[in-house]
């Protein structure tokens, strides 16, 4: 997969070297490229934003910079979905993980201050395939830490990325989308704390019905809507859609 980042603090990215994506990127299963967007601003303090038209306070940045960089992008791409993480777009899911990690291409616009010019959107909608994404209904600084967290779970979801694919199997959201049950290791007694005997008796099958018993529990007590959802994946063709 190819992934491409513009941001105006491409260091911010420099932990894409680090564990499993550090890996990934030198076995070749991940191709990222960190552009910066002052690169595209050709004043003497490569300014990148300006005030709002309609007033109100903060900066919105500027289309130029930012349609210049993409520009070049898309110039030398093959069908690219380009992620505008926002609280203003559709929430990030398990399912959009496993959407997203079937792409070949992805371009995240990483946003500060007020957002980017609505024009640089509908511009990139009107040439590319574009997704407004939100992490949660909170806001951040900028788009940096949302496009971490959709990357890292969206590249451990791609063939040869995980050493054992089977663990993917038995996470949350992934069973039925409910969450993940306990988990433990030596030793079986920590601190006045067991293991559950079940786990230690070496009877798979009364294993098996413990931890769905767990993830049950466990879902029913912190996310008892997801116990609700017939069905947690979006409908087919989801993704490129804007936001209603």
């Amino acid at each position: 997969m190819r992934v491409d980042i513009v941001t105006i603090f491409p260091a911010f990215f420099d932990v894409l070297d680090l564990s499993l994506m550090g890996r990934a990127r030198s076995n070749g299963v991940l191709d990222v490229r960190i552009h910066d967007l002052r690169d595209h601003a050709h004043d003497r303090h490569r300014t990148v934003d300006d005030t709002p038209y309609g007033g109100g306070a903060g900066m919105v940045m500027k289309p130029e910079p930012w349609g210049e960089a993409l520009d070049a992008i898309l110039a030398d791409a093959d069908d690219p979905l380009v992620v505008f993480p926002s609280p203003a777009g559709q929430v990030f899911r398990q399912s959009t993980a496993h959407e997203l990690s079937e792409e070949q291409h992805l371009v995240f616009c990483c946003g500060r201050y007020e957002g980017i010019d609505q024009r640089v959107i509908d511009d990139t909608a009107g040439r590319s395939r574009t997704m407004m994404l939100s992490i949660g209904d909170y806001v951040l600084n900028g788009g940096e830490s949302a496009t971490m967290v959709v990357l890292e779970a969206v590249a451990r979801l791609i063939p040869g990325m995980v050493g054992n694919p089977e663990s993917l199997l038995h996470e949350s959201h992934e069973q039925d989308g409910l969450l993940e049950y306990p988990v433990y290791t030596k030793p079986s007694s920590w601190r006045g704390h067991d293991v559950p005997p079940v786990l230690l008796s070496g009877h798979h099958g009364r294993v098996g019905e413990w931890r769905h018993a767990q993830q049950l529990e466990r879902t029913r007590l912190v996310r008892p809507e997801l116990l609700r959802a017939e069905d947690p994946r979006p409908a087919d063709g989801e993704i490129g859609r804007e936001p209603s």
